[in-house]
């Protein structure tokens, strides 16, 4: 009944593009050149997805600073020690940084992932005391970092030296690491703000290797000086996992990873996992990577530990993979019961927060037995449901609660939290993220003080427009487009993703056949209007309780694809709303 009663209005706008590409070759499908337009591109050339053309690494301020630091511990042999994150971009990041630095000669290479349960987020005081058993020279971070201001101080008085690198928005007071990279950081004048903590981790190396080049490091000690073109399916998993905005430099990450994927020059553990996620190399687009990769490596974070995921990724043990791969599986699909059941209760919840059916701006909920690896999602799950922020609280340790906030396009969560923050000193135990998601801390007892300011900087922030929930549409598609053969050159056109995103169309349907499959969702073939023309269609979740829409013409925003089944390719349309007209 919540989950209806509170689903705001889904409306269906059709972008309105006034420019065209410059420099588009002749034969570009019309309808792709009033696509790439409609997404902020003003020239075709922007397309290119050249490695050749990505920024260099030395624009990356902190980069010299960091691979000096790295020159010294290999040729020294120093102990390095590479701290990751609990999700799919830190265990991407972390699997990539051992590898090619093993490929490089450093002879010890080691990493940690702290459990999120006992040790929290980041290069903490605590993982400083964990790391030290280990007895490091340098610790590098990946995706993480750049709010460890106690972390890193703590890690100097053991006579440790730090790397960070890491892409969150920093903090007013940064860590006084030995070196920082991070795109984001004052006074960086790195064009695309935007890498994964991946990304930001695979320039550092790829400046590591030509400094390790251009020493003779290589030839002296007869290494095979690693192609870094390698590692693009670890950097293309994460940067899709992470959901960061695809601009040029990403489009070319995540591009280049997929062709290598294609191509089955790929991690045995990338393999295993599309495999298990029923995906087949050579068909293999970006949401392949973001449903069903990221899912099963996110998973150990969230209910286990990610170490387990980064040994899939490294592992070169056929055997070993399959089995960890089997395992990531296994906890997905309890993940998978888990989230149910934490969104049955946040849907129940929701009646309690508005007045007369009217949602506030921003929504915090919370559950005293919820999960603390799954409320990252809850709060995605909740956000699609009503269009609005959410942030989903769990218990924490001694009396805390942890929150994981997922933003609507148009609202910077971050900026949101920092503005809590400084207008309420004391609130926040600490906060970090970026525009679209974000994760904080807070005394059990300050959650109601917290919701209401949240509310409050919420709705000063937002433009009312903003929390309309509305699906832009690239247009009608003619009936010559309405097939197999566009569908294929959509698949080929990418890569999309956030920001960068997949195309929508809207028409008006006949509805000739639908049946629930999966409970939820509805399988169809429909008729265009004022023609013969017919094709099939499934809406997931369009049928909540297993209720098919009585409704014999709709008018339907939908993304144009290819379905295999035994084998046959045919188009199909994927709904993402209908309403009857």
């Amino acid at each position: 009944m919540a989950e209806s009663f509170f689903t705001p209005p889904r409306t269906i706008k059709r972008r309105s593009v006034s420019k065209r590409l410059i420099d588009a070759p002749a034969d570009l499908h019309p309808v792709l050149a009033r696509i790439y337009a409609g997404r902020n591109l003003h020239s075709y050339t922007e397309l290119s997805t050249s490695l050749a053309e990505l920024p260099r690494p030395g624009l990356l301020k902190g980069v010299s600073a960091a691979v000096q630091i790295l020159q010294v511990a290999i040729s020294h042999e120093n102990r390095i020690l590479i701290l990751g994150d609990f999700d799919a971009d830190g265990a991407t990041s972390c699997a990539l940084t051992v590898l090619a630095l093993k490929a490089m000669g450093a002879v010890h290479t080691d990493y940690l992932v702290p459990n999120r349960f006992e040790y929290g987020y980041g290069l903490t005081p605590q993982i400083v005391t964990e790391a030290a058993k280990r007895k490091p020279d340098v610790i590098v971070t990946v995706d993480n970092g750049i709010s460890s201001v106690n972390g890193v101080d703590a890690a100097h008085e053991l006579g440790m030296k730090v790397i960070v690198t890491d892409h969150h928005l920093p903090g007013s007071a940064l860590p006084a690491a030995d070196a920082i990279v991070n795109p984001n950081q004052p006074g960086d004048g790195f064009p695309s703000k935007n890498l994964a903590g991946v990304g930001v981790i695979f320039y550092v190396l790829s400046a590591l290797r030509a400094a390790l080049r251009d020493s003779g490091w290589f030839s002296q000690k007869n290494i095979a000086e690693p192609n870094m073109a390698r590692y693009l399916d670890l950097v293309a998993l994460g940067t899709v996992a992470d959901v960061v905005p695809l601009d040029r430099a990403n489009r070319t990450l995540v591009a280049q990873g997929l062709a290598r994927i294609n191509a089955g020059q790929c991690r045995p553990g990338v393999r295993a996992l599309l495999e298990l996620g029923k995906r087949q190399l050579g068909q293999i687009v970006a949401s392949d990577l973001g449903f069903a990769l990221g899912p099963r490596l996110n998973a150990a974070g969230r209910l286990d530990d990610m170490s387990l995921g980064i040994r899939c990724l490294l592992s070169d043990n056929e055997d070993e993979v399959w089995r960890i791969a089997q395992e990531l599986d296994e906890l997905n699909i309890t993940r998978r019961k888990i989230e149910t059941g934490m969104k049955e209760q946040a849907l129940a919840l929701l009646p309690t927060l508005g007045l007369e059916g009217l949602l506030p701006a921003g929504l915090c909920l919370f559950g005293e037995d919820w999960h603390q690896g799954v409320i990252g999602i809850l709060a995605s799950r909740v956000r699609e449901q009503t269009h609005r922020p959410v942030i989903a609280f769990a218990p924490g340790l001694e009396g805390e609660i942890k929150g994981s906030a997922r933003s609507i396009e148009g609202l910077h969560i971050r900026d949101v939290l920092d503005a809590v923050a400084t207008s309420h000193p004391g609130l926040l135990e600490k906060f970090g993220g970026h525009a679209m998601a974000a994760g904080l801390s807070l005394k059990r007892e300050q959650f109601d003080d917290f919701k209401t300011a949240f509310i409050i900087e919420v709705e000063r922030h937002l433009d009312g427009q903003v929390l309309e929930n509305t699906i832009l549409s690239d247009g009608e598609l003619s009936e010559a487009d309405l097939g197999i053969e566009f569908a294929e050159t959509l698949r080929q056109a990418g890569p999309w993703g956030q920001a960068f995103a997949e195309p929508t169309f809207d028409g008006i349907f006949q509805v000739l056949q639908q049946r629930v499959v999966g409970q939820r969702h509805v399988k169809m073939v429909l008729q265009r209007q004022h023609s013969d023309q017919q094709i099939d269609a499934i809406g997931f979740n369009l049928a909540p309780e297993g209720q098919l829409p009585e409704w014999d013409q709709v008018h339907a925003a939908y993304r144009l694809d290819v379905n295999i089944y035994n084998g046959r390719r045919s188009a199909q349309l994927i709904i993402e709303h209908m309403e009857p007209c």
